[in-house]
């Protein structure tokens, strides 16, 4: 590993304040790396310069070879459940934290590596990444802080030069992530496991320092930050459920306490509406099926609650009572978040009224189900009907009658068509369109990359030439799943 003559400053502040958590580490060699893909925006927004990044020495800097002076690359350690199973020790098996950096509004950032080689946390993996999978991640991250949702993001994928072996021989490729952190519900529970309580409590500490600030002058921090954690995280899994994302692998290691989204391994788009919607291969049992994610959701916060337990009281029962308590704000937060959602997908103003909003919400979902309507289509149709023009919506369903019903009773309230229109996408990463662009990349032609990033990185706006990824998935595309990639 060289010194980086790229400019940018990288702190240490999780290797120096959680070290029983950090495992100082350096990513492989790439043995003909190519820049594959940079997310310029970005790059600009962390106060780094594009161009420099695409030379040879930014690309070094980008594979985690060539870091900044002061820079300490660690391997973070963490635990988890993996489909209701409890690894104590698990860790960035094939990642690396860089180190932190400040962004150009001033926020400490993550700057992180995914597919950077084996580490002693690897568990018998190979710890790299194929192109593919690597620029799934990268499309649909920017895809949904394109929608709004909170998300960890993507900087740059870079081609290594090196075959990874999966089912066949692929390209493998290095990541770099950024994130507000990588603090996990696993993280902590790693600090229970090790039956440290100033561990725990510094790890709290940090949590509130880097996401939750308010929590620190509250009368009882950790349970504030509990409590933050479980708010945020109940605002994410409703914006999922509001545009149709699955996201495969809800185990507690891949949820953040900051309230971001991680992990897009076995993600997709539902198209079909459907609450038993699941696409992961590893997901036999429909665990993290669309619409259980509230309630795995729910469960990863109770095994946060577990591990917080000792900072909440030092006697357990009191403790578990706290917890409980706190936990239950949970399924209020959400569905009042879900319902504000929905509202606003078919808008109506948030002084309509409560229950007759609530119950056109729940009518139309069963419609949906029933007849089996594209998600991301109808809510967009719904604009049009929302201005007189019907037609777009009904075809889009086979019992018309019952369509024509509900219809009726949401245009007497007078829905806002341009309110409609700047919540519901034309475009998500339609999930054919994903698997079509990542095969040609594998075979080195990125072009149908750029174009589906153009078109999701822009996902309200209706524009000319872009058509074919506003349309659901072709009959003989058949059921879609997806791999984590590992």
């Amino acid at each position: 590993m060289t010194t980086s003559p790229v400019s940018v400053a990288l702190t240490t502040s999780f290797a120096d304040t959680l070290p029983e958590l950090a495992l100082a580490w350096q990513a492989e060699e790439a043995p003909d790396p190519t820049l594959l893909t940079l997310n310029e925006p970005l790059a600009a927004e962390l106060g780094l310069d594009p161009d420099q990044l695409r030379t040879p020495e930014g690309v070094a800097f980008l594979l985690g070879r060539s870091v900044p002076s002061g820079a300490r690359p660690v391997a973070q350690a963490y635990a988890g459940h993996q489909f209701g199973g409890y690894s104590p020790r698990l860790g960035d098996g094939r990642a690396l934290l860089l180190g932190e950096l400040t962004d150009t509004e001033g926020r400490l950032r993550d700057l992180h590596l995914k597919g950077s080689g084996r580490t002693p946390f690897a568990r018998g993996g190979d710890g790299l990444a194929a192109v593919g999978p690597m620029l799934r991640e990268y499309v649909v991250s920017e895809a949904m802080h394109a929608l709004g949702i909170p998300t960890t993001r993507s900087l740059a994928v870079v081609a290594t030069g090196r075959d990874v072996r999966r089912e066949t021989l692929l390209p493998g490729a290095v990541l770099t992530r950024v994130a507000a952190s990588h603090l996990r519900v696993g993280t902590f529970q790693y600090a229970r496991g090790l039956d440290d309580l100033d561990l725990l409590r510094r790890l709290s500490d940090a949590a509130i320092q880097r996401h939750h600030p308010s929590a620190r002058d509250a009368q009882h921090p950790p349970r504030a930050l509990y409590e933050a954690v479980v708010a945020a995280q109940a605002q994410l899994v409703a914006k999922w459920m509001l545009v149709g994302f699955v996201h495969g692998v809800m185990n507690t290691d891949n949820m953040t306490i900051s309230g971001e989204t991680i992990d897009y391994g076995p993600c997709a788009f539902m198209e079909a509406y459907d609450p038993a919607c699941v696409h992961s291969s590893i997901d036999e049992g429909g665990r993290y099926a669309y619409g259980n994610q509230p309630a795995a959701a729910e469960w990863n916060l109770a095994r946060l609650a577990e591990a917080m337990l000792p900072l909440l009281h030092e006697d357990q029962e009191i403790a578990i009572s706290m917890a409980v308590e706190s936990l239950g704000t949970f399924r209020p937060l959400y569905v009042e978040a879900l319902l504000s959602g929905m509202r606003r997908k078919i808008g109506l103003p948030p002084s309509a009224d409560g229950a007759e909003s609530t119950a056109l919400v729940e009518e139309l979902l069963g419609l949906m189900e029933a007849d089996h309507v594209d998600h991301t289509s109808f809510f967009r149709a719904l604009g049009q009907a929302a201005r007189g023009e019907v037609e777009a919506a009904r075809s889009l369903v086979v019992d018309l009658a019952r369509v024509d019903a509900w219809l009726a009773r949401w245009r007497a309230l007078g829905p806002d068509a341009a309110a409609m229109d700047r919540v519901n996408p034309v475009r998500i990463p339609r999930n054919h369109l994903v698997e079509e662009a990542l095969d040609a990349a594998t075979a080195g032609d990125l072009a149908p990359v750029e174009r589906l990033l153009e078109a999701v990185t822009s996902p309200y706006d209706e524009r000319a030439g872009l058509e074919r990824y506003a349309e659901p998935a072709p009959d003989q595309f058949g059921p879609y799943v997806t791999f984590c990639g590992t």
